[in-house]
């Protein structure tokens, strides 16, 4: 696509990026038929060609967002389906990236807008404001259908709606228990994942350690900085990006690492990406891609480990495949690998590269959209006849068990027990 950048746009390196981005773009629409909005709304402006028009006439020309242009950035998911799709090498995600935070700076948005997103960056990236918040929310959901009335709160009424029923108690502070006879892994501690799942990270610390490998927590890290980075809240997520960098140098520098093992795959394709993020900070660049360089979900960890044979309990598993892996990181195998290892029998449902739905802090702000989604991903896993649902991102897991009868377990719980741990207790009195 041709550009008309000004050589004093181009000395700022984030436009100058965004400018090669949109060079390599030649329009010929084969990311249309993989894009979630597109499929769904038909718009031509809702689909990775058109909001790339728009961004380019947004940046290039230095205009205001209007109102129109930031309701179709808005609608994206960063799925990164169109990353899979783009036979040019389109790199949409820095680009889209980009356009958030540009909005972010010069558009001001309607008062509720403002306020649901303040909370939403308040709250979700600090386990205690969170389990607090989810606390308060128990009492206030029964007045869920007057707020969905008003479509202004309609965001405000899909945080309550996903608020659960109960919270899971604190998990203990976990130690490894090997002696690491692999490696040493820092294991990411996470923000939403450890107050709405923690058996997550508890199944992850025993499979690292029959797969030979000691896994220790950082001090001092703190939330990805995914969740403020995807709604153009620059300063904030680079901020947490040093903050993290900072903690799991010391922890390099100290004994060396393996690996930094991440098993919310939204957090994973953040951290991939901290050598992008913080390219342009002399003090943390060469440190940032270092840390990038280490990190892998943790199916890329064990993949190459040394696990005993599994027990699939003769369970057939449907593999929702997050759209942070197999898209954002193009982790698309090394899942659907160790549950047929550890015994299941795999299944993938049909349109498994559309998103769920979820997508961070998408099923908030844009709740409408995410429910079609979730609902059509939902249709299309109950046609497996599966009796479990397998999936690697806390964020997927909590979209698809709100529709979904079937149990809903992280692929990580799964591996667990076939290889030696505790049953999920999603699947108590289901099997």
């Amino acid at each position: 696509m041709q550009t008309h950048f000004t050589p004093d746009q181009l000395a700022d390196p984030a436009m100058a990026s965004s400018e090669s981005v949109i060079r390599k773009c030649v329009h010929c629409g084969y990311c249309t038929a993989t894009c979630p909005t597109y499929v769904l709304l038909g718009d031509e402006l809702d689909s990775p060609r058109g909001r790339i028009y728009m961004m380019k006439d947004m940046l290039e020309n230095d205009r205001t967002p209007s109102a129109e242009v930031v309701k179709h950035v808005d609608r994206c998911l960063s799925c990164l389906a169109c990353m899979t799709t783009c036979p040019s090498g389109v790199n949409y995600m820095h680009l889209v990236d980009h356009a958030r935070a540009y909005i972010q700076e010069r558009f001001d948005r309607p008062w509720h807008q403002r306020l649901v997103r303040w909370l939403l960056a308040l709250v979700l990236p600090h386990p205690g404001r969170f389990r607090a918040a989810l606390r308060l929310a128990r009492l206030v959901r029964p007045f869920v259908p007057l707020v969905d009335r008003f479509a202004s709160l309609r965001p405000f009424a899909a945080m309550l709606r996903m608020a659960p029923a109960s919270i899971p108690a604190k998990a203990p502070a976990l130690s490894s228990s090997v002696a690491g006879r692999r490696g040493r892994v820092i294991l990411l501690q996470g923000c939403a994942e450890p107050v709405l799942r923690p058996q997550y990270r508890a199944a992850a610390v025993r499979v690292l350690n029959r797969a030979g490998y000691d896994a220790v927590f950082a001090a001092g890290e703190q939330c990805c900085g995914a969740l403020v980075h995807h709604m153009g809240r620059e300063n904030e997520s680079r901020d947490a990006a040093r903050r993290n960098v900072d903690a799991w140098t010391r922890e390099i520098e100290q004994d060396g690492l393996a690996a930094i093992v991440v098993t919310a795959s939204g957090c994973g394709t953040t951290i991939k990406d901290y050598g992008f993020l913080l390219r342009d900070d002399p003090a943390y660049a060469a440190k940032a891609a270092r840390v990038s360089a280490l990190a892998r979900d943790i199916s890329e960890v064990l993949i190459d480990g040394n696990l005993p044979l599994g027990d699939g309990h003769g369970l057939t598993v449907a593999y929702h495949a997050a759209c942070s892996l197999q898209h954002g990181q193009k982790v698309n195998e090394a899942p659907k690998r160790l549950l047929a290892a550890a015994g299941f029998i795999v299944r993938t449902p049909i349109e498994a590269h559309l998103c769920c739905g979820s997508a961070g802090t998408y099923n908030i702000l844009q709740p409408e959209i995410a429910a079609q989604l979730g609902d059509r991903k939902v249709a299309n896993i109950a046609r497996l006849g599966a009796d479990v649902i397998g999936t690697g991102n806390i964020g997927c897991a909590v979209q698809i068990a709100q529709r979904s009868g079937t149990p809903v377990v992280h692929t990580i719980e799964l591996i667990d027990w076939a290889t030696g741990g505790p049953m999920p207790a999603e699947l108590a009195g289901t099997i």
